[in-house]
């Protein structure tokens, strides 16, 4: 006597299509990994002023749930910004898949020094923006880009933290 299935799908038993379904998704799920994974590592950024421009990959960068991050301290880049002139920054599109801002240290004519940021960009979004600070006579310091990423948290008086999972940082020479 001859087994047959219960259902058949396309000449093969249900549990059969239901196999091949699975493995094709794995597949399908591991091509995606791979193809996020990409051999060419974190992504650079690009930091332009009036006297040239740089480029450098992350001082910090984390898986994305943001539990394992390494500290790359030599990717710190210099570059000069003259006094009243623009900082303009490239990312690239891996980087401004997730939200992303710029935040940056400045001294004023009078010695103070300011920290200050940009707006956070959305997903998908922009991959550029110009700093132009407050005052002509104000000196850049330091500006870092910053990706959020991982699931946010929240500390015992309610407020909410997000995630870094990577920097890129340029200081002034």
């Amino acid at each position: 006597m001859t087994r047959r299935p219960l259902v058949q799908l396309g000449g093969l038993p249900l549990a059969g299509v239901a196999l091949a379904s699975a493995l094709l998704a794995g597949a399908l799920l591991a091509g995606a990994l791979l193809a996020g994974c990409g051999a060419s590592g974190p992504p650079t950024v690009e930091f332009t002023s009036a006297a040239g421009t740089v480029q450098t990959g992350p001082a910090q960068y984390c898986d994305l749930a943001v539990t394992q991050c390494a500290n790359h301290p030599d990717a710190i880049v210099k570059l000069a910004v003259p006094p009243g002139q623009p900082l303009r920054i490239n990312v690239p599109g891996d980087l401004a898949a997730a939200p992303w801002h710029v935040v940056f240290s400045y001294r004023t004519a009078n010695g103070g020094s300011v920290d200050g940021r940009s707006s956070v960009f959305p997903p998908n979004k922009r991959t550029d923006y110009q700093l132009v600070l407050p005052d002509p006579a104000d000196q850049l310091l330091t500006a870092q880009v910053q990706q959020f990423g991982g699931n946010p948290s929240s500390d015992p008086d309610g407020e909410v933290s997000f995630p870094i999972r990577g920097s890129w940082v340029l200081a002034t020479s």
